[in-house]
C-alpha cells in the first residue's frame, strides 16, 4: 500500500464498519493493519473506541475531545423527562454534581436535542374535578334538544375571565415532537370564565 494509506487519520464510515468486523472475527491488530495498509495505532484506537462505546461511527480527530460519556448523554435526557420544567443550566449542575465533570448549559441542550427533546411552551388547559365534569355534562344533556327559537330568548352578557394565577407564558418544557397534547406536556391553570345569562326576564351563571 502507498504511504498515503498508512498515515491516514481519517476513516469514512464502510471502512471502519469493515475493520471492526474483521477484529471482532478474530484477527489480530497487525494482520489488519497489514491489510489495510493504515496505521497501527489508527486501527489500535479504533478498537479501543468501539470496546468502550460500542459503537464505531464517530472517527478520531485532532479536535477537542469529547467532555461527556454516552452515560451522562443518557442521565441528561432521563433528567428532562422527570421534570421537563428543569432548565438547561439546571440539568447541567445538578450532572455537574452527579459526574464530577463540568457540563455547560449549550452542552445539555445540544444533547437533549440529539434525544429528541426540543424546548416549547406547554399546551395549557383549566383543571376540572370530577364534579365539574358531571355538572357540564348535566347540562349537555338538559339543553341538547333545546330549538333555535329558545336559544334565541338566552342573552349571554357580561363575560369576564378571572385568572386565580400568575403565568407569564414564559415557562418552557422539554418534550418531543408530536407530544404536544400529551399529559405530561399540559399545565393546568386555574382559571374561571362567567357568564351571566337572561332568559324570559330571568338571569343564571352559566
Amino acid at each position: 500500500m502507498g504511504n498515503n494509506q498508512s498515515v491516514r487519520r481519517h476513516l469514512d464510515a464502510f471502512t471502519r464498519s469493515r475493520i471492526i468486523g474483521k477484529l471482532e472475527e478474530g484477527r489480530s491488530v497487525t494482520t489488519v493493519t497489514a491489510e489495510f495498509g493504515i496505521a497501527h495505532s489508527i486501527i489500535s484506537r479504533l478498537w479501543r473506541h468501539f470496546q468502550t462505546t460500542g459503537t464505531a461511527i464517530r472517527g478520531f480527530s485532532s479536535g477537542r475531545p469529547r467532555g461527556i460519556t454516552p452515560a451522562d448523554d443518557r442521565y441528561i435526557v432521563l433528567q428532562a423527562k422527570r421534570n421537563r420544567r428543569q432548565t438547561a443550566e439546571e440539568i447541567a449542575r445538578h450532572t455537574t454534581q452527579a459526574t464530577g465533570r463540568p457540563i455547560s448549559r449549550f452542552t445539555v441542550a445540544r444533547r437533549l436535542h440529539g434525544g429528541g427533546l426540543f424546548a416549547r411552551r406547554p399546551v395549557r388547559c383549566v383543571p376540572l374535578t370530577p364534579a365539574h365534569r358531571r355538572r357540564r355534562s348535566l347540562r349537555c344533556r338538559e339543553h341538547q334538544n333545546w330549538r333555535d327559537n329558545e336559544w334565541g330568548r338566552v342573552l349571554f352578557t357580561d363575560e369576564s375571565r378571572f385568572s386565580l394565577s400568575s403565568d407569564s407564558h414564559r415557562i418552557l418544557i422539554w418534550r418531543e415532537r408530536g407530544s404536544r397534547n400529551h399529559p405530561s406536556n399540559i399545565i393546568e391553570r386555574d382559571i374561571v370564565w362567567r357568564s351571566r345569562c337572561s332568559r324570559l326576564g330571568r338571569h343564571h351563571a352559566w
